[in-house]
């Protein structure tokens, strides 16, 4: 069914709240802003947030983060989201939406961090702990994710076509010799915990501290490769390198990273996907910090 993610605001939260859990329907609803993509999120009273996904193909975070998240929750250092309960679709809304334990905090901006080495090094300690959590029978990379977690190579085609496109503004034969190192291994343990998006609309700050970790909808078991692209899309060298000592996984584990990362960037700054300005500047920054830390 076809819906408009236009049509996701407050007063739909409030129908849909009202209507199945009345107990709330006296609680304020506010937006969150700024807002994400896959889902779109909604404070509701201070405690609590609404998660409606925008579009169909992310309809399968509901289940899965219902699932899951209270299963990681009591094993990792930083507080994610807490389900509470599933709704179901109404008021003209078609899907399935949730709603969770709302986490204090605010948005990642570099400006907002008091020390990128100690950020740095919590989320680092976050993963490893991530990373250690039994992974049986945990979800699997697919499209559903879009592969994070899974095999690189299922964006080769993507990535070499951006780097013909931007052939003359960037250099491609290192933008190649990177994708064709990273194309190169494949994960050869068992399969992990991936958070599958770590980035800074995910990650939030008290006092300028890493305090919370939030939208596990892209999460599986796999190759935590994808992981680690926060590297290069915030940190600065030497934030990165404690970031990379205090991970410890090995040289092919971060050529990977590195081609997840690139792939992501290439296709932003080359307008295959649909950008702003600032993205392409901050897509361009990136694959500069890739380039030069090959």
């Amino acid at each position: 069914m076809r819906f408009d993610a236009k049509n996701i605001n407050v007063e739909l939260v409030r129908r849909l709240v009202a209507d199945q859990f009345p107990q709330w329907s006296e609680l304020p609803v506010r937006e969150v802003v700024p807002n994400g993509w896959d889902n779109r999120t909604f404070r509701l009273g201070d405690q609590m947030s609404v998660r409606l996904p925008s579009a169909e193909r992310y309809t399968h975070q509901v289940q899965k983060e219902h699932r899951w998240l209270p299963v990681l929750a009591p094993m990792l250092p930083l507080p994610i989201p807490a389900p509470l309960s599933i709704g179901e679709p109404a008021a003209g809304f078609p899907w399935e939406w949730s709603v969770n334990g709302w986490i204090e905090g605010e948005t990642v901006t570099r400006d907002r961090i008091s020390d990128m080495n100690q950020f740095a090094g919590s989320l680092a300690k976050f993963l490893n702990q991530m990373q250690k959590i039994d992974s049986s029978d945990g979800p699997v990379s697919g499209p559903g994710n879009f592969f994070r977690g899974g095999d690189l190579a299922v964006y080769d085609d993507e990535t070499r076509r951006a780097i013909a496109l931007l052939d003359g503004r960037l250099d491609g034969s290192l933008l190649s010799e990177v994708w064709d190192v990273a194309l190169s291994s494949s994960w050869q343990g068992a399969p992990v915990w991936v958070h599958g998006d770590i980035s800074q609309g995910n990650l939030l700050l008290k006092d300028g501290e890493l305090v919370g970790v939030i939208d596990f909808g892209g999460s599986c078991v796999g190759d935590p490769a994808c992981d680690l692209a926060i590297a290069w899309t915030l940190f600065d060298d030497e934030s990165r390198d404690v970031f990379r000592d205090a991970i410890a996984l090995d040289d092919a584990t971060w050529a990977r990273a590195r081609g997840w990362t690139l792939w992501k960037a290439l296709i932003l700054f080359s307008g295959m996907s649909s950008t702003n300005a600032a993205e392409a500047d901050h897509s361009r920054l990136t694959i500069d910090r890739i380039l030069a830390d090959r």
